[in-house]
């Protein structure tokens, strides 16, 4: 997929958002042009002591230029933050949508920390193209041709030496920028994705790092990234820097050799002195949109090494394929499951995973997958949720063969408490909602109830807003888990999955928490993956796996 193909699809939308801002944007730049253009005719003419009449209208004209720049930027400011607000939601909620099929298996390709900062930076890299790039780019060749064009009415040889300085400094000089950052840019962005994967592995996996004797090796890792990313970033900012340098000495010496053209035609007398001022000043305002081109271009850089890493995170292959007219989903009725001669193959070159499973769950029974580690609940739990493909056999929910529905209708169907179910760090009614965001308070104190966790909220000082930490880190082993539980109940799906609810804890705990889901979890479809004995005598079923 073509990286810019790519962003101009992305932001088609947005075009009629940004429209109005680059006008605003480009009739703020010429307001501030022509009131010094307007500003040095009055201060001229004034020297001359004309009567009050002569100079009333650029009086007016100095004021209305002067308030109308304010409101016109703050115009250009409003609405271009609206529509790249819009862009960079627009843009993320995408790539959201391009991931959960990935998931688990095919996200395996990309750190997480390389994900996050695609997720983050790669997309914020939207806002760059926006506000920062094409709207300078917009208001700078406006204005330029709007300046050029009146030196040379006022003076046409005023007009061979701005026009060619413009097109140095507004085209010549950001190629170059463009072209060196091109290089520089996409091994910064990669710098910043190790950087950002190795201090996740730091953070998160310090205690098997320490354990393992690894911590130093991979600390002195992230040091290096770190020292390759300073480097490259001090080499874009001197290539910057020498760029913005290089228009500020072309506005010099369009400045100058204009104005030595205008004091020749005035001592000829045929430039009045006015005019002269006025050309001056407009020689030297032409260049200040095109200051902001340096930047420009190495943003566009940085930008297009991110939609060639957004691309390829949109690009990677999905494990399992949608069917290309999805079968109507049998919302609201009770859902049989049915795995029959079940064969999966992560690898064509390895053994299977599972070969020759059969389980039986009817509508509200529940059944206990057992087995050691290794022998395949996982993979069980991936197909039943559309994550990976089978070889063999048949999966039917509802009657139906499971690659017959959309993927994302299966995961809204069998659903519930998995390994990787996460607590964010925000409020707990926030981390509830998002089983189901119309949930009503009584629903997410029934959910809480259930799970033996409501007495507790509500004893809390903020009560439902308290904030859990990142991953329920100021919770309890125990109180993370309910929590889990609470929203898997809320979202009541037709096929509830508990997926080792009770891995970590503490035998007592362990104990507590199972015999709440066994409360909970009586009359549904549950599918339950554990080891303790209380659940493996409370089931309708059991299911080992060898």
């Amino acid at each position: 997929m073509n990286p810019a193909a790519l962003l101009l699809r992305w932001l088609a939308p947005y075009w009629r958002r940004l429209v109005p801002a680059v006008l605003a944007s480009v009739a703020g730049e010429a307001a501030a042009v022509a009131l010094l253009g307007t500003a040095a005719w009055l201060i001229t003419r004034a020297a001359q002591q004309p009567p009050l009449p002569a100079v009333a209208v650029a009086i007016v004209a100095v004021r209305a230029l002067a308030l109308g720049r304010g409101l016109l930027r703050y115009g250009d400011r409003l609405l271009g933050h609206d529509a790249v607000l819009r862009a960079i939601a627009g843009v993320r909620t995408r790539m959201y949508e391009a991931l959960v099929p990935l998931a688990p298996g095919g996200a395996a390709a990309f750190r997480s920390g390389d994900l996050l900062t695609r997720l983050v930076d790669d997309v914020d890299a939207v806002q760059d193209l926006l506000l920062r790039v094409l709207m300078p780019v917009a208001t700078a060749l406006v204005v330029a041709t709007g300046t050029t064009c009146v030196a040379v009415a006022l003076l046409p040889e005023a007009g061979l030496v701005l026009a060619p300085a413009l097109a140095v400094a507004g085209l010549l000089v950001p190629c170059v920028v463009l072209v060196r950052s091109g290089r520089d840019g996409g091994a910064a962005k990669e710098t910043r994705a190790e950087l950002a994967a190795v201090s996740v592995d730091l953070v998160r996996g310090a205690a098997d790092l320490a354990a393992y004797g690894a911590a130093e090796r991979v600390s002195a890792r992230a040091c290096r990234a770190g020292d390759r990313l300073a480097a490259l970033e001090r080499r874009e900012a001197l290539t910057t820097g020498l760029a913005t340098t290089a228009v500020l000495l072309l506005q010099a010496a369009a400045t100058v050799g204009v104005t030595a053209l205008g004091l020749r035609a005035h001592a000829s007398g045929g430039l009045p002195a006015t005019t002269l001022t006025v050309l001056a000043v407009l020689a030297l305002v032409a260049f200040e949109p095109l200051a902001a081109l340096p930047a420009a271009a190495r943003r566009l850089a940085d930008v297009r090494a991110s939609a060639r890493r957004l691309a390829a995170l949109l690009a990677a292959p999905a494990p399992v394929a949608e069917p290309a007219r999805p079968a109507p989903f049998p919302y609201g009725r009770p859902l049989a499951l049915e795995v029959s001669g079940l064969r999966v193959r992560h690898d064509p070159a390895r053994p299977p995973a599972l070969d020759g499973l059969d389980l039986r769950l009817p509508p509200g029974h529940r059944v206990a997958l057992t087995g050691a580690s290794g022998a395949g609940k996982s993979t069980l739990l991936a197909v039943l949720m559309r994550y990976v493909e089978y070889e063999a056999g048949s999966v039917r929910l509802g009657g139906r063969e499971l690659r017959e529905y959309d993927g994302a209708d299966v995961r809204r169907a069998v659903t519930g408490m998995t390994q990787d179910a996460h607590v964010f760090h925000t409020g707990l009614r926030a981390n509830l909602l998002l089983a189901r965001p119309d949930a009503t308070h009584e629903q997410l104190r029934e959910a809480a109830r259930q799970a033996r966790l409501l007495d507790w909220i509500e004893s809390l000082p903020e009560g439902w807003d308290t904030v859990p930490g990142e991953d329920g880190t100021t919770l309890s082993g125990g109180q993370r888990r309910r929590l889990l539980l609470a929203r898997a109940l809320l979202a009541d799906p037709p096929v509830l999955v508990l997926d080792e609810p009770t891995e970590g804890l503490d035998p007592d705990t362990a104990d507590e928490v199972l015999a709440d889901i066994l409360d909970a979890t009586r009359g549904r479809t549950t599918l339950l993956i554990t080891h303790q004995p209380l659940a493996l005598s409370s089931v309708d079923a059991i299911v080992p796996l060898a």
